[in-house]
């Protein structure tokens, strides 16, 4: 709750544009100082035109730079897997709101971290102009460095048009959440999985059925209820359970120790091969199970399983062995 008071509190007081002179900024701020100060000690008529000029400059840049910024909209799309170590693309929209007035010289930089505790880039894109109602796709690529949960707060769209004398910057919050999945290395893996095999209760040995159905057999006295495969037996019109030995016969077991040991670069290196284990064994067609020390998933396929598991490494944790108490 404090968190939240404290946050409207911020955007209430912070101002929706800031606004930093550059170098060459400086330097026109000195000249301007300069022809102001000759024009009131010597009442020069010429001096007094040539200050008005130069401030008439520096408020015709306030007012073209504001009408650079002000229809720009954000739109992030974000890639459906980000492993660590590996750049990912990461694609920004950015539209024009404006009817008449283009915007010029953008820059957008998506920024990590939360609106209350910014944190550092982590990508930049440029567009040289962006026409009324048009919408411009940009490129950057997302290096994360580590597993685990990424923060994005939001944009920092920036602008030096027309002149370069100043940098004119808003905020445009828009938070996104990502999950980074373990770096992943390639592995050789010995055999294959259901879709690979050719045994009497292969796919290709029943006639070119799915390997889902390859899996199945007629029921028998004795088979439990919760073997049952209900669609495939509403589809042939018998009653069809899962072969257990079939099953068995496709499935392989990543495990990965998480207690009593520390959380340095060797567990960040065995949390690397179980997601490499686990990523080549489904590309081989197995079923893959996931074991640690305090968790247990069981085997699954397909890209469904492939994020549930990478996403149980990404998030796991080492368990360093408690101190003993004293006695």
């Amino acid at each position: 709750m404090l968190q939240r008071l404290r946050r409207r509190l911020l955007d209430w007081l912070r101002p929706p544009r800031t606004l930093r002179p550059t170098r060459p900024g400086w330097v026109f701020f000195a000249l301007t100082f300069g022809v102001g100060f000759a024009a009131l000690n010597t009442g020069n008529n010429l001096l007094y035109m040539v200050l008005s000029l130069l401030l008439a400059f520096l408020v015709l840049s306030g007012v073209l730079s504001e009408s650079a910024l002000r229809g720009v909209r954000i739109r992030r799309r974000l890639p459906r897997e980000i492993h660590a170590g590996r750049a990912a693309p990461v694609v920004l929209e950015v539209h024009n709101d404006q009817r008449r007035a283009s915007s010029f010289a953008v820059v957008v930089e998506d920024r990590l971290g939360t609106a209350l505790q910014p944190g550092p880039c982590a990508g930049r894109i440029f567009a040289l102009r962006v026409g009324p109602g048009e919408t411009q796709h940009r490129v950057y690529p997302l290096l994360a460095g580590r597993r685990g949960p990424l923060e994005l707060w939001g944009f920092r769209v920036t602008t030096r048009f027309p002149f370069g004398l100043f940098s004119k910057t808003m905020r445009l919050e828009q938070h996104a959440r990502l999950l980074v999945y373990p770096a992943i290395h390639p592995l050789a893996v010995r055999g294959k999985g259901r879709t690979g095999r050719r045994t009497e209760g292969s796919a290709e040995a029943r006639g070119g059925q799915s390997p889902e159905s390859a899996q199945l057999r007629a029921w028998a006295p004795g088979d439990s209820v919760r073997r049952v495969h209900w669609r495939s037996s509403l589809r042939r019109a018998e009653l069809l359970v899962r072969d257990p030995e079939q099953e068995q016969a496709a499935v392989r077991v990543v495990r990965l120790r998480t207690a009593g040991v520390p959380a340095d670069a060797t567990f960040e290196a065995e949390v690397c091969r179980a997601a490499s284990e686990v990523v080549a064994y489904l590309a081989q067609g197995f079923r893959v199970a996931l074991h640690t020390d305090t968790q247990r998933l069981q085997p699954e396929s397909g890209d469904a399983g492939r994020r549930h598991l990478l996403a149980l490494l990404a998030r796991v944790q080492a368990e360093p062995a408690a101190a003993p108490r004293a006695a």
